[in-house]
C-alpha cells in the first residue's frame, strides 16, 4: 500500500503571499501545487473583479473543486500543496475532507503590510478594496485543526523554510 498523499493548503487573505509561498514549496519539496484561483468559476472573478465580495453561495462549488482536485491527485499518489483563502472553519472542513492528509498553513500578517502588498501587485483580479470583507471573515486556526499560523514579516524562503521546519520536512 503506498503511503497517503500530503495536502498543504497555503491560506491567508489577498496579500499575504500564498502563491509565492506555494510555488517555493513546491520547487521545494517536488509536490504538485496548484492555485485556488483556477477553480473559481468566471461568475466568481466577474463579481470579485468589480468588487464585490463573495459569499458562501458562490464558494461552495469553488471549494468542492479544489477538494476533489486534491482527491484525484491523492488517487495518483502525489501530495499537494494548494493555495486558498479558506477564511472560515466551514470553508476548511470542506477542504479537510480530501483523502490523504490535509494541513492548513495560515499565513498571517497585520492589515498594514497586506494592504501594500495588495496595492503594490498587478495582474490579480481581486481589488484592495476587499481585503477588509477578507479580514472580518477571517477565522484563525482553530487548536483542533491541523495547521499552523505564520507571520509574513520575513521574506518568502524564511517563511518556506519555518514552515518545512515546523511541519518535520527540514532540520533546524
Amino acid at each position: 500500500m503506498s503511503p497517503t498523499a500530503q495536502h498543504l493548503v497555503i491560506m491567508g487573505v489577498a496579500g499575504s503571499g500564498k502563491t509565492t509561498v506555494a510555488n517555493l514549496l513546491s520547487k521545494r519539496l517536488g509536490w504538485i501545487a496548484a492555485e485556488a484561483d483556477e477553480f473559481h468559476p468566471a461568475a466568481n472573478i466577474a463579481k470579485m473583479s468589480a468588487g464585490v465580495p463573495l459569499d458562501d453561495d458562490d464558494r461552495w462549488p469553488w471549494l468542492h473543486a479544489i477538494r476533489d482536485w486534491m482527491g484525484i491527485q491523492e488517487a495518483n499518489s502525489r501530495s499537494t500543496i494548494v493555495t486558498c483563502s479558506a477564511l472560515k472553519r466551514t470553508y476548511r472542513n470542506v477542504l479537510a475532507q480530501a483523502p490523504g492528509a490535509v494541513t492548513f498553513v495560515h499565513l498571517d500578517g497585520d492589515r498594514e503590510l497586506l494592504a501594500e502588498r495588495m496595492k503594490t501587485r498587478s495582474g490579480h483580479f481581486m481589488p484592495p478594496s476587499l481585503l477588509p470583507s477578507q479580514l472580518n471573515t477571517l477565522e484563525p486556526l482553530s487548536a483542533d485543526e491541523a495547521g499552523l499560523k505564520i507571520e509574513i514579516t520575513n521574506t518568502p524562503t524564511e517563511i518556506v523554510d519555518a514552515i518545512l521546519y515546523h511541519l518535520g520536512f527540514a532540520a533546524a
